[in-house]
């Protein structure tokens, strides 16, 4: 058995680091579960549109080239976001103190990420493949329709749980925190 203890010893150690390497400060967690989501504003609503409406600018080919992006562009440069952002917030350790922002963050991103993956890549197509303003706007308006009021709803929950725990941790937050 003495032959064990210090393999055992060793072993407990490492957990004990690895556990460690996994917990992030109060402000880090805040940063990622709550924060983060204000990428997320304009979701189903005018903010998002307005952006497939004008999209930004990109570099052509030489340095005086310029072009706007393709609506598809937009919407995978936004999802990519969303979903690193997401692996993120599923990373986060869970704990009493954490579990409220962790579980509202993970509900909202379950939420909006299936919407882009397919109504708003189906918009942005819309868009590139040249629809009317007619067809883009019933696009946009349906997209609104059937999911603002849960996105605000899901969002708002991240927010109470985000400005909650900002109290009990002694994080200083900017008054525009949650105004969407």
């Amino acid at each position: 058995m003495k032959r064990n203890t210090p393999t055992l010893l060793l072993s407990i150690i490492c957990c004990l680091f690895m556990a460690s390497c996994n917990t992030a400060t109060p402000e880090k967690c805040f940063d990622i579960a709550v924060l983060n989501s204000d990428f997320l504003v304009g979701f189903a609503s005018d903010g998002q549109l307005s952006k497939l409406e004008s999209p930004s600018i990109k570099m052509g080919k030489t340095k005086d080239e310029f072009a706007p992006m393709l609506r598809k562009e937009v919407i995978n440069t936004k999802m990519a976001f969303i979903e690193e952002t997401f692996e993120k917030i599923k990373d986060l350790q869970e704990t009493t103190d954490t579990k409220d922002i962790r579980l509202a963050s993970i509900a909202l991103y379950e939420y909006v990420l299936p919407v882009y993956k397919t109504e708003y890549v189906a918009l942005a197509k819309m868009y590139d493949e040249g629809a009317s303003k007619e067809q883009t706007r019933a696009g946009g308006a349906a997209i609104s329709n059937n999911h603002y009021s849960k996105f605000e709803e899901l969002y708002g929950k991240l927010i109470s749980s985000g400005k909650l725990y900002a109290e009990k941790n002694n994080i200083k937050l900017n008054r525009n925190v949650g105004r969407m």
